[in-house]
């Protein structure tokens, strides 16, 4: 987003994303914490299947950027975090993450070094 950009703005509930052919492209900023990725990954995942199928066959699906902000109180706690890495390999520019631990007491590994911020 950029400084006076309008965004909506979801917390907690019942949610989803299901976009449909000929919708206009979205730009999504995912936002957990500890287990809370878990109804996020979902969404990640759909977002990732939908890129696959669209560079596979075209599906009529205009995708934006997925951005994911994670925090955890360290990297052992961050849920799918090997499988986040590998989509954004798989998807380079399109799903991005950056991941936040609060008390890191060890050494990040080289992997995840590029994707972390924190104490």
């Amino acid at each position: 987003c950029a400084l006076d950009s309008e965004v909506a703005l979801r917390v907690g509930g019942d949610f989803f994303f299901d976009p449909q052919p000929g919708d206009s492209p979205v730009n999504l900023v995912l936002i957990a914490g500890g287990v809370g990725i878990n109804p996020l990954f979902s969404i990640l995942l759909h977002v990732a299947d939908l890129h696959g199928y669209q560079e596979g066959k075209g599906n009529g699906h205009k995708l934006g950027t997925v951005k994911l902000y994670y925090s955890a109180k360290n990297t052992s706690e961050l849920l799918f975090k090997k499988n986040i890495l590998g989509l954004m390999n798989m998807f380079p520019g399109k799903i991005t993450c950056c991941f936040h631990v609060t008390q890191q007491r060890s050494q990040i590994c080289k992997e995840l070094q590029p994707h972390v911020t924190g104490k």
